[in-house]
């Protein structure tokens, strides 16, 4: 019986090491694409941003508004967050506004 359940808890430790490890490289991939403006006079652009915290829409709201204020910018709207398979299709979208802040 002891033989048995050595292999199982090695088993065990080993998926568990897996899928521990997964978690943090996909939450570190995390995108939001978002609209803002600038006033005087007035300019609106689409864009989009990495985000290095929790893989949300406030999260992601409270992250590219200091960013783009920083910039004389006002953020308006953060649209959606996604991982990387959601870039290539929002990039020519962006333009030189794709990772740029």
């Amino acid at each position: 019986m002891k033989q048995m359940l050595l292999p199982c808890a090695l088993i065990a430790t080993l998926v568990g090491g897996l899928i521990a490890d997964a978690r943090p490289a996909s939450a570190a991939e995390c995108y939001a694409d978002y609209k803002a403006k600038q006033d005087s006079p007035l300019r609106l652009h689409y864009g989009v941003a990495q985000i290095g915290g929790a893989c949300s829409k406030p999260a992601a709201k409270a992250e590219i508004a200091s960013r783009l204020s920083a910039e004389g910018w006002t953020l308006l709207n953060v649209m959606s967050v996604f991982g990387p398979e959601g870039l290539a299709q929002r990039k020519a979208d962006a333009g030189p506004y794709y990772l740029r802040f």
